[in-house]
């Protein structure tokens, strides 16, 4: 299918202005500078409450926001992780989507600033993220939280929401009751078909993918960790529901289509939702662009059924 019309127009009016120097040029600082603009916080978008807080990790404080829907509750508890492959973003750059997660599914979302590469490799993303996630279920009833727990990611967000869902079956940590992975990176491996059909010119590419894996885990032994692609995890049984929701044309489809087969295959219920005429980082727009509201409105369903 092509391209949706919103996006179609988008490309076409970035190619008449000056080209910009591609992220994996700049430096980190002008990179995530670049992100927060792309990503701005949306004050009109309606949430009930939220609220920064500190949280003590093993390795420093853990910066979250905690958005809080309209209701008296309990509600479910979804803990987000931000994308921009480990070394952009933060609270602001994801919340609009929490917003939209928060009032729509009528969830508590909490959102984690997680240390990021590369002043800060892997595993301390993993590390942060796990740790958050704890204290969310130790915290529940403080939270007015109804015993039930999500996490979700978008991208790279969505990689640390497989592995904490991983890690917490691995060592007996919170029980987690959904995973929503929005086209995560679950492997290393750039070399997949939709790496070579979407690697440039669509928002993500392969160039900074490789900027981004050699940020996050400068040795590359440690890419084909679990904890850092997922995907090669000798056991993905016995793991939480997945909704995992891909884009047409993004370089990372194919690695979320192959992460849903194999929880499929370990018997781990999976669906996967490719998106076609989408693009990578799609829900950033979900708010104005009438292609990405139906994607929406599919995760909102997934976070109502398995939290609410």
């Amino acid at each position: 299918m092509p391209l949706a019309p919103e996006y179609l127009a988008m490309f076409e009016q970035l190619a008449q202005q000056d080209p910009a120097p591609p992220i994996y040029e700049l430096s980190t600082e002008d990179a995530r500078a670049l992100y927060r603009g792309m990503r701005p916080v949306v004050a009109e978008l309606p949430v009930h409450a939220h609220k920064d807080l500190t949280i003590a990790g093993s390795q420093g404080e853990i910066p979250i926001r905690i958005y809080t829907p309209e209701g008296d509750g309990p509600f479910g508890i979804l803990v987000n992780f931000h994308g921009g492959g480990w070394v952009i973003g933060d609270l602001d750059t994801a919340d609009a989507i929490c917003r939209q997660m928060a009032t729509l599914a009528s969830v508590i979302v909490v959102s984690v600033d997680y240390r990021m590469a590369p002043e800060a490799p892997y595993p301390a993303a993993v590390i942060d993220a796990y740790e958050a996630t704890q204290w969310v279920a130790d915290h529940m009833n403080e939270l007015n939280g109804n015993g039930k727990l999500g996490v979700t990611g978008e991208s790279a967000g969505g990689n640390l929401a497989a592995v904490v869902s991983l890690k917490a079956r691995d060592t007996g940590g919170p029980k987690i009751n959904f995973q929503c992975l929005l086209y995560p990176v679950t492997d290393c491996d750039l070399e997949r078909p939709s790496y070579r059909d979407n690697g440039e010119g669509y928002i993500l590419e392969t160039k900074t993918m490789q900027w981004f894996w050699d940020s996050y885990c400068p040795n590359p032994t440690q890419r084909g960790d679990a904890y850092a692609s997922p995907l090669r995890a000798e056991d993905l049984s016995h793991l939480p529901p997945a909704l995992i929701i891909t884009a047409e044309f993004d370089p990372l489809r194919d690695e979320g289509a192959a992460y849903g087969d194999a929880l499929d295959a370990a018997g781990t219920e999976a669906t996967v939702l490719m998106c076609e005429g989408l693009v990578h980082d799609f829900m950033a727009m979900a708010a104005v662009f009438e292609c990405a509201k139906a994607p929406l409105q599919t995760t909102i369903s997934a976070l109502k059924q398995h939290l609410n």
